[in-house]
């Protein structure tokens, strides 16, 4: 699609509450907004869906072109993605699937939507596969209310540990996985190796994002009301460039999940989800109670 119509059939399906004529009159469309791989800009992409369980499936067809398309590589890049369907908007969590997974929902894509059969048969590239799915981690209900910025990092803090948890869950079904093997030849490609490393990603720019924010905004307006606790700043500073440190390394580790030695990754796996859990605890115990009077969202022309 060219850019104008693509800017015209967004335009369209924001204006009628995702519905769309034309071509895609009748056509199950949703909005991809990602985040520009090199850029860092948001882009966003109408592309065809299909309803599969309590996820939605979008596939990287690219008409069938030998390359995947942009999106593709943005959302690798980048996993949190917003997703406008009908009047509704959410984030989510895009995940591409692999192996046997992967086969069994592009036989549910084609069965809906037989076009993409043919996209398949016109190049030699795999057509990816991407589960859009809740970017909360499971069993995620949120704090009840966001009343205060001390609120709003407990939300957050709370979001980075489930997480934290479920790449921990999801590391332990793909050693299941392995564990479960039998026979000769190799095991099966991990069908959580993606799924894996996405959360790890998502982890890891959130709390990035959530460092910089604090960092650039936070802190020092803090540290301007409260002299006497310049060390306490300083110290999260330090820990913030550690903890960076640490995100690289648990991104590595991840990674490598496929052809890891289970009890050496839990072990390292652990140390290292202990040390980020201790950061976010040290950041409630020093700064969270000094933030509980600052409103959130912020207030025009208010403190902060």
């Amino acid at each position: 699609m060219s850019l104008s119509f693509t800017r015209s059939v967004i335009e369209e399906f924001r204006a009628h509450g995702g519905r769309v004529g034309g071509p895609f009159e009748g056509a199950d469309l949703l909005l991809l907004t990602t985040t520009g791989a090199r850029s860092g800009l948001p882009r966003t992409t109408p592309l065809g869906y299909v309803r599969h369980g309590g996820a939605l499936l979008v596939v990287g067809s690219n008409l069938g072109a030998p390359r995947h398309p942009a999106w593709y590589h943005n959302l690798l890049a980048h996993p949190v993605v917003r997703v406008e369907v009908g009047t509704r908007a959410f984030e989510a969590l895009a995940v591409p699937v692999e192996g046997a997974r992967r086969a069994e929902l592009f036989r549910e894509v084609v069965r809906v939507a037989p076009g993409y059969g043919d996209y398949q048969a016109a190049t030699e590239r795999e057509l990816p596969v991407v589960e859009l799915a809740a970017a909360e981690p499971e069993g995620w209900a949120g704090p009840p209310e966001v009343r205060t910025l001390a609120d709003k990092i407990l939300e957050v803090h709370a979001w980075l540990r489930g997480q934290l948890r479920q790449v921990a869950a999801e590391t332990e079904a793909h050693f299941a996985a392995r564990d479960a093997h039998r026979g000769e030849g190799a095991p099966p490609v991990p069908g959580l190796g993606l799924q894996i490393r996405q959360r790890c990603l998502a982890f890891c720019q959130a709390l990035r994002f959530h460092h910089d924010g604090e960092d650039g905004h936070v802190f020092p307006v803090m540290a301007g009301h409260h002299p006497e606790l310049a060390e306490v700043f300083a110290r999260l500073g330090e820990e913030h460039r550690v903890i960076a440190g640490v995100q690289e390394r648990l991104a590595a580790l991840l990674a490598g999940v496929g052809v890891a030695e289970p009890e050496r990754f839990r072990t390292e796996l652990r140390r290292m989800s202990a040390e980020l859990l201790a950061h976010l605890a040290y950041e409630e115990e020093t700064v969270v109670p000094l933030l509980t009077e600052i409103p959130w969202p912020p207030v025009a022309g208010g403190q902060g």
